[in-house]
């Protein structure tokens, strides 16, 4: 079986200072947020995944997000530009690891912004969001960097969520799932599966039939358990306070092993 490995860094003492840009700030308790991510990446652990632990940046609130540092295809790591320039510092730290890992390392350059979080991979297609955290630039440069390995980019609309991966995740067979009201474009995507919950509209793919999912979608776990996945869940609320999700937390490595 090929190996899986997960980056995941841990959160910082001003987690709270995080930024907000589409829900109303609350206040994040930071203990409860590090004692869920430790169960989060447990989660990985149980269900086969290496993680292997990004220096800590503690001067960067959002660095607990790494999923937005960079974009994985195949052997290529493309270590994103946020289109929040405060959050450009979290990078170098994610650039030692995946170059440890053996990986060819690219980056976006200015004007290109990019934040990983608006990425959808499905199978050699990626689905770029076009939207506050990722421009035109950023987009042709990813087309760029992975279309000569085999890549098609497709650029979509997002207005209504930070990251298009706020918006849609996809199950293993490549369906794309989310809540109707937080997805621009639905129509994009050949196969589309409305859930009743935002939080819903975000899985990690586990193996298998196993799907990561937050626990605050119980509507949608049950939903995705009658048609044969098996939902695991996890509470993540202290990060959905901060427009986070279970795919934010980690950058999966399973296509350098495939």
């Amino acid at each position: 079986m090929p190996s899986k490995k997960a980056l995941i860094r841990r959160p910082g003492p001003r987690l709270a200072e995080g930024l907000v840009t589409h829900i109303e700030r609350e206040k994040v308790d930071v203990d409860l947020a590090l004692e869920q991510w430790e169960a989060y990446a447990e989660a990985l652990r149980g269900h086969g995944w290496e993680t292997i632990e990004v220096e800590a940046a503690d001067g960067c609130p959002d660095s607990v997000f790494v999923e937005d540092t960079v974009v994985m295809y195949k052997n290529v790591a493309l270590i994103a530009r946020s289109g929040a320039e405060s959050r450009r510092a979290e990078t170098l730290g994610v650039e030692e690891a995946v170059a440890r890992l053996g990986c060819s390392v690219n980056w976006i350059w200015d004007p290109g912004t990019l934040d990983g979080g608006d990425i959808l991979k499905i199978g050699d297609t990626i689905y770029a969001g076009r939207g506050g955290r990722t421009n035109a630039a950023g987009v042709q440069q990813l087309r760029a960097a992975f279309e000569p390995l085999g890549a098609r980019v497709v650029a979509v609309p997002v207005s209504r969520v930070l990251h298009l991966k706020s918006a849609v995740t996809a199950l293993p067979d490549g369906t794309v799932i989310g809540h109707i009201p937080k997805v621009d474009r639905p129509s994009l995507f050949p196969r589309f599966l409305s859930v009743p919950e935002e939080a819903g509209a975000h899985v990690v793919l586990l193996g298998g039939s196993k799907l990561l999912m937050a626990a605050s979608a119980p509507k949608t776990a049950e939903l995705l358990a009658d048609l044969g996945h098996d939902p695991v869940l996890v509470d993540i609320g202290e990060f959905e306070k901060l427009e986070g999700c279970v795919t934010c937390l980690s950058v999966r490595l399973r296509e350098l092993y495939a």
